[in-house]
C-alpha cells in the first residue's frame, strides 16, 4: 500500500487509475466472500453485503465532506462540486443503512435498542417515496431522502433538517442517529 505522502505526488490520472484498481480489488473480494462469513470492521463484523453498503455510505458521506469545502471557496471547484452534488435515487443505499441501523443509533449511546420497529417515510429526489418499516408502527420518521441520510451520517444536526418524528422513540432516535460502525461522533 503507498503511503499517503507518495498519493499526493500523484496526477489525477494516476490517482483516478489506483482508486479504479482498488475499488476493483474490493469487488473481487467481496464477490469471493464465502456465504455467512463475517468481514471484521471497526469493532463489529459484517455481511460482505453490509460491508459493501458500509463503505458505499462512507464514500458518499466524505464526499459529501469534500464538495462542501470546495463549495464553500465561491470559486469554480465550488460550482462544480455544488452540481456534482444534487441528490439521485442511489442514495437509497444509504437511507436503507440509516434505517437498518436504528438500533445501532441507541446502542452506541447505552440506551436499549427500540422493542419496536418504526416506519421511515421519504421523498425521493425523483419525487417518489421510499419506505421502510410496518404501515402501521406508531413511531415514525418522515422527511426529504438527502436531509435523512445527511442525519444518519451525522453531517447536519436534527434541527438544520426537515426531518419530522413522531412518537417518542422516534423523537430520542433523532439525536442518537448513525449509520456507521463505531462509536458515535461529535454531532454537527
Amino acid at each position: 500500500m503507498q503511503s499517503i505522502e507518495n498519493l499526493e505526488k500523484l496526477t489525477k490520472e494516476e490517482l483516478l487509475a489506483r482508486w479504479r484498481a482498488g475499488r476493483e480489488a474490493l469487488t473481487r473480494a467481496l464477490l469471493g466472500s464465502l456465504p455467512g462469513e463475517q468481514l471484521p470492521w471497526f469493532g463489529t463484523a459484517m455481511s460482505p453485503l453490509s460491508s459493501a453498503t458500509g463503505r458505499l455510505m462512507e464514500t458518499w458521506a466524505h464526499g459529501q465532506d469534500v464538495a462542501e469545502t470546495f463549495a464553500g471557496d465561491g470559486g469554480e471547484l465550488g460550482a462544480m462540486a455544488q452540481r456534482l452534488r444534487q441528490p439521485t435515487p442511489r442514495l437509497r443505499h444509504v437511507a436503507y443503512l440509516g434505517y437498518r441501523t436504528i438500533g445501532h443509533g441507541f446502542a452506541m449511546q447505552g440506551l436499549r435498542a427500540p422493542l419496536h420497529p418504526f416506519r421511515v417515510e421519504l421523498s425521493t429526489p425523483d419525487g417518489g417515496l421510499w419506505t421502510f418499516g410496518p404501515p402501521d408502527a406508531a413511531d415514525r420518521v418522515a422527511g426529504p431522502a438527502l436531509d435523512f441520510c445527511l442525519l444518519v451520517t451525522q453531517r447536519r444536526h436534527p434541527d438544520e433538517l426537515a426531518i419530522k418524528a413522531s412518537g417518542p422513540v422516534a423523537t430520542e432516535w433523532l439525536d442518537v442517529a448513525q449509520a456507521f460502525a463505531g462509536p458515535p461522533g461529535v454531532k454537527r
